[in-house]
């Protein structure tokens, strides 16, 4: 937290983020930039990455006309580093714009797979599933076999919210997200070396 009441945020977008400043004050993420930066598998992310719109929408309001979120570090020790082709900003954010989850938890949605609440609901859940006779987890929401499963698949996507219940509080784990990023949040632009 800045003398300002701000939080210290960075992000590492596209070089030609830069025009879009530029031209509109303002960065906002647009499927066609997850699709160029996610090539073959950018459908299985925006379905994920929708998923995610919905939930932080309730949590913090978008704009109308925002598609996607943008995603923070909120460590400069843990922030993905300048590239050729891309830069970071580094902002200062109002708390008020800052959507927080956890990145572990976020790798279970990655990966279709249930948050559990603590160790003690993992365990309950992986007995539950192995006393319905589920060896692989992984299934539930595989295009190919999710309408075997409606209970397994709506158990799994209930859990996702969880991401946003922090547990730990470190660099490693908690991320960020805005709904976009204007000029007035950016204090400086890291280029690569």
């Amino acid at each position: 937290m800045s003398e300002s009441k701000k939080v210290r945020l960075w992000t590492r977008q596209d070089i030609k983020s830069l025009e879009e400043l530029k031209k509109h004050g303002v960065i906002r993420i647009k499927r066609d930039h997850l699709e160029e930066k996610f090539d073959a598998i950018s459908g299985y992310i925006i379905k994920l990455y929708k998923w995610f719109v919905n939930a932080a929408d309730q949590r913090n309001p978008k704009p109308a006309d925002v598609e996607f979120p943008v995603w923070c570090s909120i460590s400069e020790e843990n922030m993905l580093r300048p590239t050729e082709d891309t830069v970071v900003y580094v902002l200062e954010v109002d708390p008020s714009e800052i959507i927080y989850f956890d990145g572990v938890k976020w790798d279970h949605v990655l990966n279709h797979l249930y948050i559990p609440k603590d160790q003690a609901d993992e365990e309950a859940y992986k007995k539950e599933m192995a006393s319905r006779g589920h060896t692989n987890l992984f299934v539930f929401l595989d295009e190919a076999t999710t309408h075997f499963y409606p209970r397994e698949r709506k158990q799994v996507m209930d859990s996702w919210p969880r991401i946003f219940d922090i547990d730990e509080w470190n660099i490693f784990r908690v991320q960020a997200n805005l709904w976009e990023i204007r000029e007035d949040m950016i204090v400086d632009i890291l280029y690569a070396e």
